[in-house]
């Protein structure tokens, strides 16, 4: 596959590079026939506006872009694939593209509307440090950024307003509003930042410079970021703690969030204000962790965020993988069977259970490790003695009150009673898994059959223990 650019206007700005590329090619593809280059194509093209109707946001359009480009690819050896502007600027097909493995493609550069922009307002972006941000992605790529910023994409009215919305304090400077760059329509607006709504009407080919913004967007998490560094410094309390000495605060604090999420009402709402405190002060110890780190040299909180950030990328392929298409019909239990699966390889555990802290209340554990047990496909009938429905959880609330209150008449210390349950549950599930890596056998997507035969070998050993 070729993927080259139109260009960011007449065809008189296509290079003779990407002229001769489409004679070469029969079929040729074209993302959208809504620029002026898209003529040198001739009718001998098909394009994909058809699909931006019926996707449900842009990352489904992009990536069935995407599969249609690699299915043609694959059926007719020798593809051609155009693009606005160049294809190594704002354009997310290409970059899906360039991370898949199914097919060959090549990209050929090309000029950007970019360049142009450079030209009418007569700056020299890298020496003025110039930020290029994405208009759908402003509130995040732009956090705590303050300038320059030249925001691209601004396609709608909608899209703009979330812009002006999510800047706290106006630019004091002129903004410029650019349009329809490198055509006979071209348009250069200075206005201020509180007249954009008013006087600009966006569409595909407008683009924003802002030289300077007053307020980093996301000041309000700079903010308390700086003012738990200030806490750090000054604070007699604060300058003293380390990782070990906050646990029972942490602890503390997250106990506080579980009783304000109980006391929460989700029909009317009420608690909302409790709640929201609630997950403040815990925030403050996430924060608090990330700052004592920081100073110690081993990470900061841009790292954990973004260590979260890809973490939950990596573990549901089906929705950020290029190469696993999405499947919203998969039901909850197979997704979250793949989560562990994908979890266990990351982590290079030898059984589905480790990573379960054991500090937790027994309880708590138990519930834990049976949950983990379901991915394996383990059936109740066959871990549980005798199984109980309650209909209401004040119903198994009380049949758990009830099975403390008789181990106490009977001297039993539930808690002990519970770990040790635990414990020798642990051991059945990872014989069933020790039996499986002996066998070359792979549980996470074994069948019925094979299930049932490791744990009938292993069944008199441990599950009459239980």
């Amino acid at each position: 596959m070729t993927v080259i650019g139109l260009g960011p206007g007449e065809p008189s700005l296509c290079n003779s590079r990407t002229l001769d590329l489409i004679n070469e090619h029969s079929f040729r593809y074209a993302r959208t026939l809504r620029h002026p280059s898209s003529v040198l194509l001739e009718n001998k093209v098909t394009s994909f506006d058809h699909l931006y109707e019926s996707a449900e946001s842009f990352e489904d359009l992009y990536r069935n872009i995407v599969t249609e480009l690699i299915n043609s690819a694959k059926k007719n050896g020798k593809i051609l694939y155009a693009v606005p502007g160049s294809p190594f600027v704002a354009e997310k097909t290409v970059q899906l593209l360039a991370e898949q493995t199914e097919v060959e493609v090549e990209v050929i550069p090309s000029l950007s509307f970019i360049d142009l922009v450079w030209s009418c307002l007569n700056i020299d972006p890298m020496e003025a440090g110039v930020r290029i941000i994405d208009a759908h992605r402003f509130a995040i790529e732009a956090a705590g950024d303050s300038g320059p910023l030249l925001v691209t994409q601004i396609d709608s009215v909608n899209v703009l307003a979330d812009i002006v919305a999510s800047v706290d304090i106006p630019p004091v400077q002129p903004v410029f509003i650019l349009k329809h760059l490198g055509l006979e329509d071209e348009i250069i607006q200075e206005l201020k930042w509180e007249d954009l709504i008013e006087n600009v009407e966006p569409d595909h080919l407008t683009s924003c410079f802002i030289p300077h913004l007053e307020s980093p967007i996301a000041s309000e998490l700079q903010q308390f970021i700086e003012l738990v560094a200030t806490l750090r410094l000054q604070c007699p309390w604060d300058s003293e703690q380390t990782h070990s000495s906050l646990t029972s605060h942490l602890l503390e604090e997250t106990y506080e969030v579980l009783e304000a999420i109980e006391n929460f009402n989700e029909e009317t709402g009420e608690g909302s204000d409790d709640l929201e405190e609630e997950l403040g002060d815990l925030l403050f110890q996430v924060v608090f962790h990330s700052r004592i780190a920081a100073e110690n040299g081993r990470f900061d909180l841009a790292d954990v965020t973004n260590g979260i950030y890809e973490k939950l990328k990596r573990r549901h392929p089906k929705i950020f993988d290029i190469n696993h298409p999405a499947d919203f019909k998969e039901n909850q239990k197979a997704a979250h069977k793949k989560w562990e699966e994908i979890k266990k390889n990351e982590k290079k555990r030898t059984s589905i259970l480790d990573g379960v802290p054991d500090s937790l209340p027994a309880l708590s554990y138990a519930q834990k490790i049976f949950e983990k047990s379901q991915t394996l496909g383990l059936t109740d009938e066959e871990i549980v003695l005798k199984k109980v429905t309650p209909e209401t959880d004040e119903e198994l609330g009380s049949i758990i009150l009830n099975l403390v209150f008789w181990a106490a008449e009977n001297g039993y210390e539930a808690e002990r009673a519970l770990r040790a349950a635990n414990k020798r549950f642990v051991t059945f599930i990872q014989n069933i898994e020790t039996a499986a890596t002996d066998k070359n056998i792979d549980l996470f997507s074994a069948d019925s059959k094979t299930r049932k035969i490791l744990k009938s070998e292993i069944e008199n050993q441990t599950l009459k223990e239980l």
